[in-house]
This record gives C-alpha cells, sequence and structure tokens, in this order.
C-alpha cells in the first residue's frame, strides 16, 4: 500500500491546494453515497432505458424527491460556497444563479 501510495503522490496530494472547508466536501461520502444509494433505488428495478435521455429524466426528478428529504445543513456552507467560487470561478457562478 505505501508503494502505490508513493507512485500516486501527485494525484493524492492534488487536495492539498484546496482550503481545508473544500476539502472536507470534496471527500465527504456521506452526501455522496446518498446520492449514489438514490440512484440505485431509482435503476434497480428497470430493465432498460430507451436511450440516456429517458435514464436522465429519471435520475434528475430523483434526486428532485429525494432533496426535500435531506435536512442537514453543511456547517460552514455559505464560506465554503464562496471558497469553491474563488477556485472553481466558471461552473460554481452559472450554478449560483440557475
Amino acid at each position: 500500500m505505501i508503494k502505490s501510495w508513493r507512485t500516486k503522490w501527485e494525484y493524492l496530494s492534488a487536495c492539498f491546494k484546496y482550503p481545508e472547508l473544500i476539502r472536507k466536501v470534496i471527500y465527504t461520502a456521506n452526501s455522496i453515497e446518498a446520492v449514489h444509494r438514490q440512484f440505485r433505488k431509482l435503476t434497480k428495478t428497470k430493465g432498460g432505458f430507451p436511450n440516456d435521455q429517458s435514464l436522465l429524466k429519471l435520475l434528475c426528478l430523483g434526486i428532485q424527491n429525494a432533496s426535500k428529504k435531506w435536512t442537514m445543513p453543511i456547517q460552514n456552507w455559505n464560506l465554503t460556497l464562496s471558497q469553491l467560487a474563488i477556485f472553481f470561478e466558471g461552473p460554481i457562478d452559472i450554478a449560483l444563479y440557475l
């Protein structure tokens, strides 16, 4: 395992260029796992989809429904969001105004 870390250190250490709040958002698995769990619930009973658009619609509607149940706020979210806006100008600015 140590050998793997050493050979991949360039990629593993990339997260250290971000402030602590951004790193916490990047590596917080609970939120990500909740989304993945919702996707699995939506798609496991379906045999297939006629096209990519139909799958995308299903996932978007599922996330909209699931997000109503997510009530735990992220600590220091306003500060984290401002730091994200500094590091990722374009995508974050666009998402804020949707």
